[in-house]
């Protein structure tokens, strides 16, 4: 009868299986109305940070796409008179603010002796727009997979605290949702994550704060630019083109009122492809990418990112900076 024993020990199928329906699962309930942009978040961190990531490549090309597909989406939302509006109010604060980033990022960085490039890319990151300014100036510095793991993983750590501690930050203080939205865009350092704190905020704050957000974020492209010639070599640069796709989508919102109806569908269907993109991100943050990251950029990191939120704050609550 030893023979025909059934062993009660689970099969390498089985716990093989077991990463990839805890994903599946998490991805499912994150698009469900009962996920916030909070809850995607802390569930794709939980995720990363305890189990082995069964899909790991198509997650992160995933969280892109969709991350772009979502705010093209939000345009039919936006009413262009108000985009343009927002756009040029914060074009003078963006130039001023990326400057004075990127001199005070790298000044912190060769203070606490980071690597040149890993401290070149988190500044670039913090001023702009995180993990794509990061991506596009990536190989433009001809950076090693290690360095951009590195500069990607302090911003994204940064940005989860951010939309974990922002919206109570600016209630607590009485920020309008204009206010609120202007210092999301200025402070925090990716798109998805600006996205989900105005969400939480409310619909102002949501609209302030992506059309600055966006327009900060063609700035990649003259900063790719500059560099590039400072190096002296020729490099591709990849233009974000979500964001003249977003303009068009408030085009169509603002002159062609007849497809409403069908505009506040793809806007609420774009929410949800923020919330699921925010599960994506913290999904791909794991133990592993904490270690490799080291004290050193998380606190360079970490100090200019106190810096610039500390100071837009004071700047926009004291109405210095207006919209």
């Amino acid at each position: 009868m030893e023979g025909s024993a059934v062993s009660l020990q689970p099969s390498r199928t089985t716990i093989g299986m077991f990463p990839k329906l805890l994903f599946i699962a998490g991805l499912s309930f994150v698009a469900t109305a009962w996920a916030s942009p909070t809850i995607a978040l802390v569930l794709g961190l939980i995720f990363g940070l305890t189990v082995t990531h069964p899909f790991r490549a198509f997650s992160q090309s995933l969280s892109q796409t969709l991350l772009q597909a979502s705010v093209v989406g939000l345009g039919f939302s936006m009413n262009l008179h108000e985009v343009l509006k927002a756009g040029r109010a914060g074009f003078l604060y963006t130039f001023l603010s990326i400057s004075f980033v990127i001199i005070v990022g790298l000044a912190f960085g060769k203070l606490l002796r980071v690597n040149p490039t890993n401290s070149f890319l988190i500044a670039v990151g913090t001023a702009i727009c995180g993990g794509s300014a990061i991506a596009a100036l990536g190989p433009v510095v001809e950076a090693t997979d290690e360095e951009m793991s590195v500069s990607l993983g302090t911003v994204f750590i940064l940005n989860s605290i951010a939309l974990m501690v922002f919206p109570g930050i600016g209630r607590a203080v009485g920020l309008t949702q204009e206010q609120f939205g202007l210092w999301a865009a200025l402070a925090i350092h990716d798109t998805s994550s600006v996205v989900g704190v105005g969400m939480k905020y409310g619909a102002i704050a949501l609209a302030v704060a992506t059309t600055v957000k966006l327009a900060r974020a063609l700035w990649i492209v003259p900063m790719a630019l500059a560099t590039a010639i400072g190096r002296q070599h020729h490099a591709r640069v990849k233009w974000p083109w979500f964001i003249p796709l977003f303009v068009v989508a408030a085009v169509i919102n603002t002159y062609l009122p007849s497809g409403t109806p069908l505009y506040s569908q793809l806007a609420a269907v774009s929410k949800i492809g923020l919330i699921v993109t925010l599960y994506l991100i913290g999904s791909n943050i794991s133990r592993a990418a904490l270690k490799t990251i080291g004290v050193r950029p998380l606190l360079q990191g970490a100090l200019l990112w106190v810096v610039v939120t500390g100071l837009s704050l004071g700047l926009i609550y004291s109405s210095i900076i207006v919209l």
